[in-house]
């Protein structure tokens, strides 16, 4: 009987612990979740105009997109052009080192193009692109 006692005794110890190992990790997840940067879409398809010169932009985090018809679309969700200074500010504020990338139909109209980066410009964001593809 003392020998078995013993003998459990020492499988006991013989087992790791790994309450530790998994706190670490589950605090590891929490950090990759909350640095993580996620890119919002803009919400609909652009048929975008080529350009020679197009260079591809790595921290665009603020899409927003001028359909054919005029339509702005932000977050997946259609914008009147006087709501659009708002809109970029609320998610220039959720992430402030983002840009703003203008994704414009080429059959979009110029003035919707310039009353869009009025607005960003307004919103306190200097760093405005406007998307094209590359030939």
């Amino acid at each position: 009987m003392k020998q078995h006692f013993q003998n459990l005794m020492d499988e006991e110890e013989a087992a790791i612990d790994m309450t530790p190992m998994l706190d670490v990790v589950f605090i590891m997840l929490i950090f990759f979740i909350v640095t993580a940067s996620f890119v919002k879409e803009a919400g609909i398809d652009v048929n975008r105009p080529e350009a020679a010169t197009a260079v591809k932009k790595d921290r665009a985090n603020i899409l927003v997109a001028i359909s054919d018809k005029g339509e702005i679309w932000i977050n997946k969700r259609q914008v009147d052009v006087r709501a659009v200074q708002a809109n970029i500010e609320r998610l220039h504020a959720e992430n402030p080192q983002g840009t703003v990338v203008i994704q414009a139909d080429k059959k979009s109209t110029t003035e919707t193009l310039i009353k869009v980066m009025d607005a960003s410009r307004a919103a306190g964001i200097t760093d405005v692109s406007i998307a094209a593809q590359e030939p």
